[in-house]
């Protein structure tokens, strides 16, 4: 995501802050590059990690670790390489994830790139709303156990209003004007990610200096502060 802006010059010609395809010219920084880049590769799953590993051990754990860091470094090199085309330095930029492949496939692909990424988005956006609403509902529970002494009996909450009140709210957000050209979004968003990893690195911290010997222990603590269940 870019922040974009054009502003009209002393002599009302607003062509001076466009870039050569007419486009308005990109105001983006290494800051907020550098946002996206932590928000889209930290998230919530980081959580999860450190029980993936107890599942693994050290050597598959680090050996998949580092594979899946050169899969993801060699993808970030394609798309920067496909940002222009035909040239990926002078070529005409392609402004969409959707307009490279159609540059670079044709228009087939490109129908089929589209229908295949506005159903990721689908799924996804379904996704977070149940896990953010269970996670809602976890927080909850485990507040009413301890208000109850540890008894779940009278701790029993449903996840469908939380759902439809998320669901509601996100409706609302998504009218706002120029809703991916709030920088301090992405910002919020980096914070957040980074809140993800150090809270793993505490209760890692925390199991540790506890000596529990359960390995499954973490993992239960991990996947209940996302409010999944392993």
């Amino acid at each position: 995501m870019e922040v974009e802006s054009v502003v009209v010059g002393a002599n009302g010609n607003s062509n001076a802050l466009l870039d050569e395809d007419g486009k308005a010219k990109r105001t983006g920084t290494v800051w907020s590059a550098s946002a996206h880049i932590i928000t889209a590769v930290i998230g919530a799953g980081v959580l999860s990690l450190a029980w993936a590993m107890a599942q693994l051990g050290w050597i598959l754990g680090v050996t998949f670790i580092l594979l899946f860091s050169a899969i993801n470094l060699y993808c970030s090199n394609l798309l920067a390489d496909c940002y222009r085309s035909p040239d990926p330095v002078t070529g005409k930029r392609n402004h969409t994830y959707m307009d490279a492949v159609k540059a670079h496939l044709g228009g087939r692909m490109h129908m089929i790139c589209g229908l295949i990424q506005y159903s990721i988005l689908v799924g996804v956006a379904i996704g977070y709303t149940i896990t953010t609403s269970i996670s809602v509902v976890t927080i909850v529970k485990n507040d009413c156990i301890k208000k109850h002494n540890g008894s779940e009996d009278d701790c029993h909450f449903s996840n469908n209003p939380s759902i439809i009140g998320i669901a509601i709210a996100e409706i609302f957000l998504s009218q706002i004007p120029n809703f991916h050209k709030l920088s301090w979004i992405s910002f919020l968003a980096s914070i957040m990610s980074f809140g993800y990893a150090f809270i793993g690195i505490g209760l890692s911290l925390a199991t540790i200096i506890q000596g529990v010997d359960s390995q499954y222990k973490l993992g239960d603590c991990l996947n209940a502060t996302i409010g999944t269940k392993t």
